[in-house]
Formats: C-alpha cells, structure tokens, sequence
C-alpha cells in the first residue's frame, strides 16, 4: 500500500552549499508526523520544497502524492492537491476582517460578485472548528498573535487540507492557546488529515507525534516511532552527540550595582490612561544575569523598550550607570550609553529583511566603521561580520544573503552579534532563544556566561520557566505592570514560587 505522501531523494542547494542532501520522507493519511533539527538543519527548506515555494526544476529529487508524482511549480498547485503550510511568520492582513482573510484569493462569488452573507456562513464554521469563538467580522489587527495563528489553520482548513504542514506553530503561543492548538491537530487526526509539525518544543512533539524525523545538517538522520523514542534520544539525533545538561551554567564573579532603573511607568501606545508598566524599580549587578519571568502582558517587553529608548507610547522613569543619570530617549542614546536590547519580536524590530547578513551585522555599529569624511572601512567591518559568523556560528552561504533566506534561529544569532558589536556593558536579552532548537539554545547560553565573565552585565526576559531557572543569578517576576517577585535563585527557588508570584499571590 502506498503512502499518502512520499518525497525521495530531494536534493536542494543555494550557490553551492548543500541544504538538502538525499532526503527521503513519508507521511500515511491521518498520521502527524514532527519534523526536528536544529535551526539551519534543512526543515523549512523541505516543506517548502514540497509546498511549491521551491518550484520543480530548483531542486532534485521526487514527490509523490496519492501515489501520483508531482511538479508544483508555485504553492497554488500544491494547495490545489491539498497539501497546506502555515509558516512560521503568518502571511495575513490586519486591515481585513477574520473571514476575509481565511477566504483571501477565493471568496465565494456569484457572478464574480462576492456572496458575503455565504463567505461569513463558512466562516462561523472553520472558526468553529478552532475553537475560536469571535465574530467573523472581526478586524483581524484587533486579535493577539494566538488567535491569529488559528485563523491561520482555519484559512488552510478552508482549503480542504489532506496534508497540514506546520511550522513552529506555537513559538508565540501562551499555554492556554498551544493546548487548544494541540487538541486541533489531534482533532485533524481523527478525521484524516495529516499534519507535518516543526516544533523545538519536545514537549508539544512527544504529545501529538506518531512518528518523528529528525534531520542533520541538510540529511536524513533517522525517522521513528514516537512510542520508542525519549526526548533526550531526540535531542542526540538533532545534535549528534549527548546534551546531559542544557544549561551549561559556569561560575562566574558578580560584582556592586552597575545598573539601576527606577519608577518606571509605562502607558499603552493607544490609551494613556491604561498603564502597562506600574511604578517599576530595580537594580543589576556587575556580570549578573538577571532573569525577568511573568505571564503574557505581565509588562516585561514594555518595561525592556522604555528603558532602551525604543517604546513609542509614553513612559517615565529614571535610569542610572554607576550612578551616572542616563538621558534616554532613543536608542541611539541607549546605545551611546552601552545599553543594547535583543528585542522579541524579531521580525519587525530586530532585522531589516532585504538587507545583507552582513548589513545586518553592523547596522547598529556603523560609527565606528566611519571616517571623519563619513565612508565606511568596508576591511574594518567585513573582518567584524567574519568573527560574528564565527563566534555565534551563524549558517548562511554568503555574508551577502539576504538575511530573511536564513531560519529563525540564525536570524537570531545576527541580532545578538549585531549588539555584542557594540561592546555593551548592559545588555537586554528579550526571548533570545524563542524558536529556537536546544543545540541553538545551547550556544547561546554558553555566550551568556562568557558574556557575564568579562563583566557585561545581562537583563533576560523568558516565558521559559526551567530557562529562568537555568540560567539566571537572580529572578524578578512581573504581574499586569507592577514587580511581585525578587529572588536569589538558589536551591529553595523553584517553578511554584514564581508562578504564584506572577499571578500575584
């Protein structure tokens, strides 16, 4: 009996540098198969091989489906027979209402006249099926990031989907919403569909999976039964040696008070009279590693960009470098004053997407590239973007690719050399590891301690709890605006004591 889906020998390679080598996968009608690898492994690159995004001809190597063999040659051929993907950054319009964007391309018409009262009937019931209870008029920029992801999976419900590929759906999500989305994946399960999942998250994976297909380095390491595997034997197949301990924590000097924020008030960019930060005081060590924890809108992300300048509603609140009064209101004076932010939401505020690996690299440090005539010493900054590459281990072809052609988890690494560049005495790490696989997250953390040895002082916000606790010398914990929490992280801090004060107990 044939599989539903099979791709065989696929070969794909970007100027020379192989990103798939010789890779085989198959998928059965109403199997979830997870897709796992370290950022860079060739996942992303697979799944748009299959969806058409790599059309025939780009690359080597066979797709069958349903038996039949395949040549998409743009993503609408592949959606035509079926096979879907959501991608990771969500392709829709805010400005257009819920049901408008499932049914974007392909509204129900009648004399090429949209037949709204039906378009918004067949809404109500893809929603339904999400467990999304809102209007389908509803203007899509009025939903949080979770509620638009499952727009997203009713969209591609909406197109009569045999085959859903998802990827890295839940590195946005709360809790809450990853468990409403897990319960729809096991729900398209019971009726047939098939779903190829990309998640870091072994948790999410062990959960749903059937089977799970580990790639390496652009090959295919190995795929099993889930049944049969642990996550630590997940975790070796994705960076071909044994992680004991994730997180890699090393002794490290922590010295007097370098960094003091205080009587942070931080207002909501559309109502001033909606606080989003309340009265927020606190106080960094030099070389520590000062963890911030808290629930979705607890204020951390808020608090982070008043402090470095970069939050464009109002804000009050004084801060101090060795009780020197800082004057911040950009971040160009943030990083005068040798304060950078990795910030969260990578996409929009952390890359400039055309641009070079290497244009990215030094955006924020082109002063020191420049002579008094204003021209750039283009050795002096190729021979920095050569040690970032280095140093993060960054996988790109070219200093020269674009850097929206690298994974998220690279586009990442990018970013915190962009602000090491800088020489910063503080630096605010904001989910620096969101979305990204452990052998990423690994490097990272090692590049936090080294960070913290040579005296820079280090702010990291996480929704991670075990990385809090993994990583930090000390934890504040936030609930809506105000600070609950300040612990030492010692063996009397755990899960529990965070938790109850992030709910504010």
């Amino acid at each position: 009996m044939s599989h539903l889906l099979e791709m065989k020998g696929i070969i794909k390679d970007f100027s020379g540098v192989l990103a798939l080598n010789n890779v085989d996968l198959s998928l059965d009608k109403g199997e979830v198969l997870s897709l796992c690898g370290e950022n860079g492994s060739g996942k992303s690159t697979l799944m748009k091989v299959l969806s058409g995004i790599w059309p025939t001809g780009s690359y080597k190597g066979d797709i069958f489906f349903k038996g039949e063999k395949q040549n998409f040659h743009n993503v609408k051929e592949s959606e035509k027979q079926g096979i879907v993907i959501i991608h990771q950054e969500l392709a829709l319009v805010n400005h257009l209402t819920v049901a408008e964007n499932i049914f974007l391309g392909v509204e129900p018409n009648k004399n090429n006249i949209v037949n709204w009262p039906e378009m918004y009937q067949k809404a109500t019931e893809l929603l339904k099926k999400v467990k999304l209870d809102i209007a389908p008029d509803t203007k899509l920029g009025d939903l949080g990031t979770g509620q638009q992801q499952l727009v997203e999976i009713a969209r591609a419900l909406g197109k009569k989907a045999e085959i859903l590929v998802l990827d890295e759906p839940s590195s946005s999500l709360t809790e809450k919403e990853t468990a409403i989305l897990l319960d729809i994946v096991k729900d398209l399960r019971a009726q047939n569909v098939a779903c190829i999942y990309i998640s870091h998250k072994l948790d999410e994976v062990m959960e749903i999976s059937d089977k799970v297909m580990v790639i390496r380095d652009g090959e295919h390491i190995d795929t099993k039964l889930a049944s049969e595997l642990t996550k630590e034997d997940i975790i070796t197949m994705m960076v071909g040696r044994e992680l004991t301990n994730l997180f890699p924590r090393e002794a490290h000097e922590i010295g007097e008070v370098i960094f003091k924020a205080e009587n942070f008030n931080v207002f909501d960019k559309a109502s001033k009279s909606m606080k989003r930060v309340d009265n927020a005081s606190f106080e960094l060590r030099k070389g520590e590693i000062l963890g911030f924890s808290g629930l979705v809108g607890a204020g951390r992300s808020e608090l982070m960009e008043a402090i470095f300048g970069s939050w464009t509603g109002e804000y009050h609140g004084d801060t101090y470098l060795e009780d020197q009064k800082l004057h911040i209101h950009s971040t160009k004076e943030a990083l005068k004053a040798k304060i950078g932010l990795v910030p969260e939401d990578r996409k929009n505020q952390g890359i400039v997407a055309i641009h070079s690996v290497a244009k990215n690299m030094t955006l924020a440090n082109l002063n020191e590239y420049a002579s008094f005539m204003g021209r750039i010493n283009p050795a002096q900054e190729m021979g920095d973007v050569d040690k970032g590459i280095h140093k993060l281990k960054v996988k790109t072809a070219s200093v020269e690719t674009e850097i929206k052609n690298l994974s998220g988890g690279n586009q990442q690494k990018v970013v915190l050399a962009k602000f090491l560049l800088t020489n910063p005495r503080v630096l605010i790490l904001d989910e620096p590891t969101r979305g990204i696989d452990v052998g990423a997250k690994y490097e990272i953390y090692k590049l936090i301690f080294e960070l913290v040895k040579q005296g820079v002082s280090v702010i990291m916000v996480s929704s991670e709890l075990p990385e809090i606790l993994g990583i930090s010398d000390r934890v504040i914990v936030m609930s809506e605006g105000k600070i609950t929490g300040n612990f030492v992280n010692d063996e009397n801090l755990n899960q529990e004591k965070i938790m109850q004060a992030a709910i504010g107990g």
